[in-house]
């Protein structure tokens, strides 16, 4: 153990002040450290302990804690399918637009928005690398 380290004196309960307990919660609700990163930091051992200071002394609300569930559907599988078709060919009509509004702008413009692929570039890119 190198001397410029301090060894970790155990810590009860009753050492630690409300300003503390306080300084520390703001710290953690201010998002300037998770609790973890607080009892590391503070050399607080009580696992929860960091826990109990935020539900008692911070300024967020943990009487309703947030439960995350997937909604549950209430479609049919025939409805979900006639459902999915329908958004496909809407997707279908849309990219037809704006691929005719390309067509469009190249022949106008004399512009070249695609990009053209030639395969015997990729073949010979595939050759290089090998």
């Amino acid at each position: 153990m190198n001397h410029s380290e301090k060894p970790r004196k155990k810590r009860s309960q009753r050492d630690y002040n409300l300003g503390f307990k306080l300084a520390v919660v703001s710290q953690i609700e201010k998002g300037e450290m998770t609790y973890k990163q607080a009892q590391k930091a503070y050399g607080i051992q009580g696992r929860s302990t960091v826990l109990v200071w935020l539900r008692k002394h911070g300024t967020l609300d943990w009487t309703n804690p947030i439960k995350y569930q997937m909604p549950k559907s209430k479609e049919t599988p025939a409805q979900k399918i006639k459902r999915l078709e329908r958004e496909l060919s809407d997707e279908k009509l849309k990219n037809q637009v704006l691929n005719t509004m390309i067509d469009i702008s190249d022949q106008q413009y004399g512009t070249s928005i695609r990009k053209k692929y030639s395969p015997k570039q990729s073949d010979e890119s595939n050759s290089n690398k090998a």
